[in-house]
């Protein structure tokens, strides 16, 4: 397949039937709608312009049930499980969510929960007072004095405070010199509580070596009665917040059995604010609104037909504007599908471009297959995967390609004989047998290496080729003659050059592919660039025919397949002689074997899966999409309802 043909459509509509009109759209979701700023009939018709009329209540409606369903959820009973992590929302018959939705007075639970979030925010207030005041009388219990009194002093001045316990002494001695008094209360930690009292003739100095001892002062200002008497007081409230807290959470969690409920209405309220806000962005004039947009070429008798169903409203196919660029959309087979997701983490490639999709597949795969190449692996992972496509909501596509790559990953180490390292050769067969297998890495590597360097030559040539078909079709005859097909030549040449210098071809037929080259060089060297002046083109062209070199470094890239394979199927032999080694050990011998061999498979199975992607994904996007592909798309997003909390269940299901 290809990237999806995209046709132009507008639809006037008179604003009596838009909303409903924008509903049906956005129910079939295979319309993109342009605002106002991207319409092409508002540049050519400056008249026109959005209402800009945000539907305020509708926001405020959608936030506060936001709100409401974000407070509530924390009280909600927690789906235990696995199956709470893969299907977290829950699914909702059609009927039921007509229901919910249709019901008013389910509105009034969001009053409710507001209350009572506001209610427990006071209450919680209360409390951090509470014991904030508590830490605060802590080190003062001890003090018998009413508070009130440390501040009617007439001829002197008095500071309650805390001093460290290091420069207590010190603070002592400087504050008898200065004519003050100091009397401990208590030691509070690292601090000594205590009370300093000057003349007010010497109060300025006292507050110097207060500050100089880092001496932190205490407010008592409001407080009435002995310390003890206070800190009861505050003992009190604090009991009587946090019960009266513990109450309002039983009544959150009672109040959380309609949770379902609110989730349905936001995400019901929500697709309701996409559409309008939609409408608020389109050109319009007094009595009509214009939806200008694209849609899949093949989705465009569907919009016919979902306009026809207003006798207010129609619509016509137009021609895009000269230059103008539209959205993208990709679309493959089943078995490529998956690997779509692949692409979309690059970006969306270029409307005129090419989708690397189908050519990208069977190459992520070998390679992915190489990098861990153990069929035990490969097995493990289609078990594992094959319950997560089962039980996981959502989409699967990611899921479906990690499985499709497990097949591989199966394929490659059944013919490489790796099947939990050698386990099989060491737990079963107990000898050093030999399986049928196509070669053994560690006893042929230079095969191992060729197969690395023959896959990667091979894919970069397709790169290439993919490139050349490609200017082909878009009649760019000479960007495929002088960018691509020059290259396909000369680096096909030079290999079958090098093939007739080493004698694995007969010399005279590389001495002939060897002119062939030099043919092709010279015609990037004069071809390659085609703008500016001669110089410019000339040292392009030089530069570029000196590129070829990069040629082999992407190549030589390609030997990290090699690299991840051996260094995973190294490990699990050295995994499997542990657990053997351990498996002597009396009495716990096979016990300790069995979770050594099941836990360093498993660890290194991780390593090897996260290593695969990685490195797979850039072969992808460095080595093989520059070869061919222009990335920019702006990827087709449709007018369509979108679930956040819940699931609508099918028809039928």
């Amino acid at each position: 397949m290809a990237i999806t043909p995209m046709a132009k459509a507008m639809i006037v509509c008179h604003r009596t039937q838009v909303s409903d009109l924008l509903e049906a759209l956005q129910e079939a979701g295979i319309c993109q709608i342009l605002n106002a700023e991207e319409a092409m009939i508002s540049k050519e018709t400056p008249g026109l312009a959005a209402s800009r009329e945000r539907p305020k209540d509708l926001e405020e409606l959608v936030a506060r049930l936001e709100r409401g369903t974000s407070f509530l959820q924390q009280y909600a009973a927690p789906r235990k499980g696995l199956a709470s992590m893969l299907a977290p929302r829950p699914i909702v018959g059609r009927q039921s969510y007509e229901e919910v939705v249709s019901d008013g007075d389910i509105l009034r639970i969001v009053d409710q929960a507001e209350q009572l979030q506001a209610a427990m925010e006071k209450t919680r207030t209360e409390i951090d007072h509470a014991q904030s005041i508590l830490d605060l009388l802590g080190p003062w219990r001890a003090l018998q004095t009413p508070v009130e009194e440390l501040g009617r002093l007439q001829s002197s001045v008095c500071w309650p405070g805390l001093v460290p316990q290091q420069h207590f002494a010190e603070f002592q001695t400087r504050l008898e010199e200065l004519g003050a008094a100091i009397q401990p209360v208590s030691t509070h930690g690292t601090r000594e509580a205590c009370i300093v009292v000057a003349l007010r003739d010497h109060a300025e100095q006292v507050q110097k070596l207060l500050r100089s001892h880092e001496f932190e002062i205490v407010n008592f200002e409001g407080m009435t009665g002995t310390v003890a008497e206070r800190a009861r007081e505050y003992e009190q409230r604090l009991q009587d917040a946090r019960k009266r807290l513990e109450e309002q959470k039983g009544v959150a969690t009672t109040l959380a059995g309609n949770l379902l409920k609110l989730e349905i209405l936001h995400d019901h309220y929500r697709n309701i604010l996409g559409r309008e806000q939609t409408r608020d962005s389109v050109p319009a004039t007094e009595q009509t609104m214009i939806l200008e947009g694209w849609c899949r070429k093949r989705d465009y008798p569907a919009i016919e037909k979902v306009v026809a169903r207003f006798n207010a409203a129609t619509v016509a196919k137009i021609e895009p504007a000269p230059g103008e660029e539209g959205p993208v959309e990709i679309e493959n087979v089943q078995a490529v599908k998956p690997f779509e997701v692949v692409t979309r983490l690059y970006g969306m490639p270029h409307h005129l471009s090419v989708d690397p999709t189908p050519y990208l597949a069977p190459f992520f795969a070998i390679f992915f297959g190489m990098c861990i190449a153990d069929a035990g692996y490969g097995l493990l992972m289609l078990g594992i995967l094959a319950f997560f496509i089962k039980k996981m909501q959502g989409d699967k596509r990611l899921l479906v390609m990690l499985a499709l790559c497990a097949v591989a990953t199966v394929v490659v180490g059944a013919l490489t004989g790796g099947w939990f390292g050698d386990a099989i050769q060491k737990f079963i067969l107990r000898r050093d047998a030999n399986l049928a297998i196509a070669f053994d890495p560690f006893k042929a590597p230079l095969v191992f290496f060729g197969v690395a360097l023959g896959l990667g030559y091979i894919q970069l040539v397709s790169g290439l080729i993919i490139g050349f078909a490609h200017n082909l079709r878009m009649r760019n005859y000479i960007a495929a003659a002088f960018d691509q097909l020059n290259w396909i030549v000369l680096l096909n040449s030079i290999v079958l050059f090098a093939l007739g210098v080493t004698g694995m071809i007969p010399a005279a037929v590389g001495k002939m592919f060897g002119y062939l080259a030099l043919v092709a060089a010279a015609t990037i060297f004069l071809f390659s660039h085609r703008e500016g002046g001669v110089g410019a083109r000339l040292g392009m062209g030089f530069y570029n025919v000196f590129s070829s070199i990069f040629y082999l470094g992407d190549v030589l890239s390609y030997l990290r397949l090699m690299a991840l394979g051996m260094v995973g199927a190294g490990l699990a032999m050295a995994i499997n002689v542990i657990a053997q080694v351990a498996g002597g050990i009396p009495w716990v011998g096979p016990i300790v074997a069995v979770l050594i061999f099941v836990g360093g498979h498993v660890f290194n199975l991780i390593l090897a899966i996260l290593s695969a992607f990685v490195h797979t994904l850039r072969l992808q996007y460095v080595e093989f999409f520059p070869k061919f592909l222009t990335s920019g798309g702006r990827e087709f997003a449709p007018l369509a309802k979108d679930y956040r909390h819940i699931y609508i269940e099918k028809a039928g299901k």
